[in-house]
């Protein structure tokens, strides 16, 4: 894992390897809350191009420097353009492919863990419901304010969290822009899956969550996550046939894993996964 070299970067975002074949990318404008600017949007754009694409990377986990993972957009930049200058916002939405932070609307094979300390507003939380597991301390809220700022959550999060939360309780958060805390999120919401007492224990638990994952066959894990993916899209039996004849399912039954993984059960040991080879 330490020959691993990732793209060039600003000083807006840290890399770090908790674990093997694990990666954590933290927003680092602690001072801002991490709100997101152009060059951090840049950087996390080329780091998961560069996860999605790198064999040895099976997982990874964001979160953000300090008190808050992400207060979503920048608005007093925001501002500035709105003032300003004939404002573009509907082309740059349709033109960003990936969303909000490279991440909102991101459709990766591969898993996405959000360790949320602190709390997710805006474009963040639209970030965190496009994850795959969320892990948050106890204190943290969560909120998308748009309306209270002439501004629509339209980065994927209107489409998502009605598919995790269903209509009603989509509504009270998105028309009332009102903030709901962690455990609201996990028991009522939906889009939280573990809360833990202190900030602390956020990045720990995340790992060891990532940990179990990377502990089950890449090539089992990245269909399965395709099978999602395509579970957001399509009817049950459209699933079946676009997922059964998907790269993704040629990988599983072609590859390495599969002999590995039933060869380990029938002599009774832990298998030996090997990195999925590339499609």
């Amino acid at each position: 894992m330490q020959h691993l070299q990732p793209p060039q970067h600003s000083s807006e975002l840290k890399v770090a390897l908790p674990a093997e074949h694990v990666l954590l990318l933290t927003f680092n404008r602690p001072k801002s809350l991490n709100a997101m600017t152009p060059t951090m949007a840049d950087d996390l754009k080329a780091l998961l191009d560069w996860f999605e694409d790198e064999p040895e990377l099976w997982v990874v986990i964001v979160t953000g420097e300090g008190r808050t993972f992400c207060a979503g957009a920048d608005l007093i930049a925001w501002n500035k353009d709105q003032q300003t200058r004939t404002s573009d916002e509907q082309e740059r939405i349709v033109a960003n492919v990936h969303g909000f932070g490279s991440i909102s609307r991101r459709q990766s094979n591969k898993p996405i863990i959000a360790a949320v300390i602190g709390g997710a507003y805006g474009g963040g939380l639209e970030m965190v419901l496009n994850c795959d597991l969320v892990i948050a301390n106890k204190d943290a809220k969560f909120a998308l304010p748009e309306v209270k700022r002439g501004v629509v959550a339209v980065q994927g999060g209107i489409p998502r969290l009605t598919q995790i939360s269903g209509h009603q309780l989509a509504s009270e958060l998105l028309l009332l822009g009102k903030t709901i805390d962690a455990s609201d999120a996990r028991n009522r919401f939906g889009f939280v899956n573990t809360v833990v007492a202190t900030p602390a224990e956020v990045i720990p638990t995340a790992v060891a969550t990532a940990q179990q994952i990377i502990a089950n066959s890449p090539d089992s894990v990245q269909s399965t996550k395709k099978g999602l993916l395509l579970s957001q899209r399509h009817n049950h039996l459209e699933v079946l046939v676009t997922h059964s004849w998907s790269p993704e399912s040629r990988q599983v039954y072609k590859g390495a894993n599969i002999k590995e993984g039933l060869k380990a059960f029938t002599e009774k040991r832990a298998p030996k996964w090997v990195n999925p080879s590339k499609l």
